[in-house]
């Protein structure tokens, strides 16, 4: 009996593992498509479009930048790409003739992109 418990937690764990892993690649999609041409694929404002902003792309692997993103998981992702009341991400792409498709954002989608971004930002250090 104790034999059937410890495979099955190995499972679980193993299924979890799984899970997160899949998360993570579907946030590291979401970022390599929509995110790294202007933050770099080291999130460091090292892509190509970083210096055609105004302001400039910020780095996102600043202690403050981990803070906010510790203090409000998600937060701060889906406040900067649903933005209200601008359009610097789009007016920058427009400028600089990138062309991308709109993206039904939900938020699963800003879920995984926190997690690849904090696992990103977290192996910066």
């Amino acid at each position: 009996m104790k034999r059937i418990r410890v495979a099955g937690l190995s499972v679980f764990l193993l299924v979890q593992a799984s899970l997160a892993c899949a998360d993570t690649v579907a946030g590291k999609n979401l970022y390599v498509q929509r995110c790294s041409m202007c933050h770099g694929a080291d999130l460091r404002a090292s892509g190509p479009l970083a210096h055609k902003s105004d302001p400039p792309t910020p780095d996102l692997t600043t202690p403050s930048f981990r803070k906010r993103l510790a203090a409000y998981p998600g937060v701060i992702v889906s406040s900067i790409i649903l933005r209200p009341n601008g359009d610097l991400i789009p007016r920058t792409l427009r400028e600089n003739g990138v062309k991308l498709a709109p993206h039904p954002w939900s938020v699963k989608d800003f879920r995984d992109l926190n997690e690849y971004m904090a696992g990103m930002i977290s192996r910066s250090r």
